[in-house]
């Protein structure tokens, strides 16, 4: 057997082992290492924050836009990047209707636009990250539909917001019940 190198055996020693410290050998034969091996990373599903349920693509976070624009805040891109993870996954998913919403606060017209505007902005920024575009829809509904009181902060808040919901599986229409 040819005699390994102290310095190499240490490098082997590290990696096999997964040490961070030094490990000095200057045997010729095998040695024992005492411990536990380490479990291998796993991915924190609790990172990811869009996953699929029955009708939608649920998103543990908002998509953040600059003020009154349609211009998608870098802090929701890993967000939107789930998103596209999603899709990816599921390819099933023919048709995604990404809609966007706005509390009552300001003009009816202005909210309906900028609603509509910040969809299609989510729409692009998910073609860039490889979802076809024929695969998405993107729609603005203003402050026609909340899901909150508009008469409190807390109730705007919710109701500024962008949703996912699957219009398409395989290529047939799913029921829209809301």
């Amino acid at each position: 057997m040819k005699r390994m190198s102290v310095w190499t055996g240490m490098v082997i020693l590290s990696v096999a082992t997964g040490c961070t410290s030094t490990v000095f050998y200057t045997g010729e034969g095998p040695i024992a290492i005492k411990g536990e091996a380490r479990e291998l990373l796993k991915l924190d599903k609790k990172a990811i924050k869009a996953k699929m349920s029955a009708k939608k693509i649920e998103i543990d976070d908002k998509v953040q836009f600059e003020v009154n624009q349609a211009i998608i805040k870098s802090e929701s891109h890993q967000l939107l990047n789930d998103v596209a993870q999603v899709m990816k996954e599921h390819p099933e998913i023919t048709k995604l209707r990404v809609e966007g919403h706005a509390s009552a606060d300001g003009d009816d017209n202005q909210n309906l636009k900028l609603s509509d505007s910040r969809a299609k902005a989510v729409v692009a920024y998910l073609i860039t990250q490889g979802i076809e575009e024929k695969r998405l829809v993107g729609q603005g509904f203003g402050e026609k539909q909340p899901i909150a009181d508009n008469n409190t902060e807390e109730g705007r808040e919710k109701n500024r917001r962008v949703e996912f919901n699957i219009a398409e599986k395989d290529g047939k229409p799913i029921e829209d019940k809301k």
